[in-house]
């Protein structure tokens, strides 16, 4: 698919122009975009998405003004486009002029595209930076941050130990093809062929049974895993799929005794808890709110509510992690061109998650006003602060 440019053919003599132009606010979003929408979102912008030869695709800038006003309402991709065919103030706003001339509408999955196309990029958030610096540009950007988290979900079962080895296996039998498929499936012990989702049929009350299941479809991952090391050139997915096997054997299982791979009884730092979503994490917003998938992290301007930077991660990274990333525009040396930096002392605003040394530490170095509540000491060999020392002690003798 190669780069499709907008028309610039409309005008004044367009009807969608004429009737937004009279009744839409100056200051609308519509008529901002209308006006600058070619600077912001040049069709050029995007041109390294696309090939040199192909069907042309619908104009990025098009597509782009979708989905910034897509965001700016909360809807979905099928509503947007609806909106985008129907509403002439979102035509008005891409440029595209009236249904007689100009494009009626595209399918949704062009904005799946797109979003897929830039993840790939080298420059994924592009059209987010154009936005901020049209924010900065126009004086709404000041020096203070707030930064917070919320929890991402993930739409995947949390996997049990069994169900994840099983899985794991069955994905590498899959990755492998054909040939290597057969080959890998003449080393499997156990008589699972792993074809099946569901767990194995037996009396899973009966420890014996139950350690018996666990060890024979770990042996059967370590013979695959081992049949396959020092190989050159697998394919990636293979690898990748290697990878993952490994994980799992590694993070839930240990050796006893008298041999057997059994369950450990611990649980692993990193723990992969699907091998549907293989980076989602258990994750805790607060002691009590646990959750699987992962965070989303802000830094918000607090007198124009625009966000400043984003970043997700697993769901059992800490806030505190996240927040350097947070604040670069606040940390680092302003460009040399740059003559919009705005006036004031910088501040960052935040909860006792982000009170730990390492973030106090550079805002302190960066000369930011400490806004962020300081976590409380931890007492020392796991004593409970309020526990009485020996020599206040009140115990009757």
């Amino acid at each position: 698919m190669t780069l499709g440019r907008a028309s610039q053919q409309s005008g004044l003599a367009d009807p969608i122009s004429r009737f937004c132009g009279d009744v839409l606010a100056p200051n609308s979003i519509f008529v901002f975009l209308h006006e600058h929408r070619d600077r912001l979102f040049p069709d050029g912008l995007f041109a390294d998405l696309f090939a040199q030869v192909g069907r042309r695709s619908v104009p990025p800038s098009v597509v782009a003004t979708v989905m910034v006003l897509q965001r700016l309402e909360g809807l979905s991709d099928r509503e947007a486009v609806d909106r985008f065919t129907f509403d002439a103030r979102w035509r008005y706003a891409a440029g595209v002029g009236d249904w007689d001339t100009g494009r009626v509408g595209f399918v949704h999955t062009v904005l799946v595209d797109m979003r897929e196309r830039l993840r790939r990029s080298p420059r994924p958030d592009r059209i987010f930076e154009v936005a901020l610096a049209a924010a900065r540009q126009a004086g709404l950007l000041g020096r203070r941050r707030v930064l917070d988290s919320t929890p991402l979900y993930d739409a995947v079962a949390t996997m049990d130990t069994i169900t994840l080895l099983r899985s794991a296996i069955r994905g590498l039998l899959t990755a492998a093809g054909r040939d290597l498929a057969a080959e890998l499936r003449s080393l499997l012990t156990s008589g699972d062929d792993y074809t099946s989702t569901g767990k194995p049929v037996v009396d899973w009350d009966d420890k014996t049974a139950r350690e018996a299941v666990i060890d024979s479809r770990a042996r059967d991952g370590y013979a695959l895993l081992a049949a396959l090391d020092g190989r050159e050139e697998l394919p990636a997915p293979v690898a990748e799929a290697m990878t993952l096997l490994a994980t799992v054997l590694g993070q839930d299982l240990e050796t006893g005794d008298d041999g057997r791979l059994r369950i450990a009884r611990k649980v692993a730092a990193d723990r992969v808890i699907s091998t549907v979503d293989p980076q989602a994490r258990h994750g805790h917003k607060t002691q009590h709110h646990g959750f699987d998938g992962y965070k989303a992290h802000l830094a918000i301007d607090p007198d124009s509510e625009i966000i400043t930077a984003t970043q997700v991660t697993a769901g059992n990274t800490g806030d505190a992690a996240a927040a350097p990333n947070l604040i670069t525009d606040l940390t680092s040396a302003p460009a040399d061109d740059c003559d919009t930096t705005p006036a004031g002392d910088p501040a960052v605003y935040g909860d006792s998650a982000y009170g730990a040394g390492e973030v106090l530490a550079l805002l302190h170095h960066a000369e930011i006003d400490i806004k962020t509540k300081v976590q409380a000491p931890v007492a020392p060999a796991a004593n409970s602060p309020r526990t009485s020392s020996p020599s206040t002690s009140t115990t009757p003798r």
